[in-house]
């Protein structure tokens, strides 16, 4: 079977990973040049969907390399004014729990470096510089066209390219994403001796949420358990331990018209950020001081609507080109990862005797079930977000939290 997946992010490679492993021939088509072409985050919160999914896909060395990689564990989840007053907190996790197996992993990870791990092994398979813009379907297979005006011809096409997809806005132009209205300016503080004496204890302890009127911060650690570039087995990009913040709101509370805030660049985003900032604790305002300002950028909150079910064909999607949702959930990855290890084990079965279409039709079955409850889910968690952020609600939050 040769399978062509759009898009070289967690999802695709994953997939690209377990269907190597069945025997399948695959290539993975990445319009960007490399892996680090582009700004998308750092910390990944990843659970037990995470960790089963890469358990079924990966080899077992690579899937020793990322359990290497992860983060140390949190232990607690908390709520913070923008004075550093404690408001709420909670322990994550539990404690007899092993947060790095897989069926109980609860821990963070660097997004680069995860992909660096997934693409271990793919150098034949993944091409970088490939933008994936369209299709022709045929009744034994796929046409896949680039921009560069090449094609390619596969049994199935498998779009992962993303919240823009080009494959699912001609699959499923129903699917699209849509704008929330929300905008977060991501940055990045390495753990050195001088940031580590302004880490309140909150922060330390895990990821925290600062409310601070209609802004908020969500931060959380990055510790690696070993140093990317020491794990053997693998070539990894070094990579030091790191607090993230993400600074986010509705795109009007920003100060600047929202088509100058997505265009700005890392150094005026962090110099917009610190104004924002401008009256929070000494120590938030130290840490985001002390950032690597060319990791500084602003991203959409962008989140896909619930469609009703669509005829199986020889193209499908997984991750973010069909159930794109808020960050604030911390289930988006995780559900790429979970569709990937899905429908490599429907592309097994179908390589196995199994009908493609029927098979490929069972996987998108299962997807829209517990793909459109962790959307749901997670735009109810943005919901409550929101709400914190209105000053109302904060106030009484706050109230709450003293007494």
């Amino acid at each position: 079977m040769r399978v062509a997946v759009a898009g070289a992010g967690l999802g695709g490679l994953c997939l690209a990973q377990g269907l190597r492993r069945a025997g399948a021939e695959v290539s993975v088509y990445e319009r960007d040049n490399h892996l680090a072409g582009r700004g998308q985050g750092y910390r990944l919160h990843v659970d037990a969907r995470a960790g089963l999914a890469l358990q079924e896909c990966l080899p077992p060395e690579l899937l020793a390399a990322f359990q290497a990689i992860c983060g140390q564990a949190s232990t607690r989840l908390t709520v913070v004014s923008e004075r550093l007053r404690l408001l709420k907190e909670d322990t994550t996790g539990d404690p007899a729990a092993d947060p790095y197996a897989p069926a109980t992993l609860s821990t963070s990870v660097d997004r680069l470096t995860l992909r660096e791990v997934l693409a271990t092994g793919l150098d034949e398979a993944v091409e970088f510089g490939r933008e994936v813009i369209g299709y022709h379907a045929g009744g034994d297979g796929v046409r896949v066209h680039f921009a560069d005006g090449r094609d390619a011809e596969a049994d199935v096409l498998v779009a992962a390219d993303g919240v823009y997809s080009a494959v699912r806005r001609q699959y499923l132009p129903a699917a699209g994403s849509a704008d929330t209205g929300g905008r977060c300016i991501y940055g990045k503080t390495p753990l050195l001796p001088a940031t580590r004496k302004l880490l309140p204890a909150a922060l330390e302890a895990g990821f925290t949420a600062v409310i601070g009127g209609k802004l908020g911060m969500a931060t959380g650690l990055v510790r690696f358990r070993n140093r990317p570039e020491q794990v053997p087995g693998v070539r990894l990009s070094p990579a030091g331990d790191y607090l993230m913040w993400g600074l986010s709101a509705d795109r009007g509370q920003f100060g600047v018209p929202d088509d100058t805030l997505l265009a700005m660049s890392p150094a005026d985003l962090h110099a917009l950020s610190a104004r924002l900032i401008g009256s929070w604790h000494p120590d938030l305002r130290g840490l985001h001081a002390m950032a690597d300002i060319e990791e500084t950028f602003a991203t959409r909150i962008r989140t896909s609507p619930v469609i009703a079910p669509w005829p199986a064909s020889r193209v499908t999607v997984l991750g973010d080109a069909i159930h794109a949702m808020s960050p604030a959930g911390g289930s988006g990855a995780n559900t790429a990862l979970r569709d990937a290890a899905e429908l490599c084990r429907a592309l097994t079965a179908a390589a196995g005797g199994e009908d493609i279409t029927t098979a490929i039709g069972q996987y998108e079955h299962h997807l829209r079930d517990y793909g459109y409850a962790a959307l749901t889910a997670s735009a109810r968690a943005e919901a409550e977000r929101g709400a914190l952020r209105n000053p109302v609600s904060s106030w009484l939050f706050r109230r709450a939290g003293r007494a």
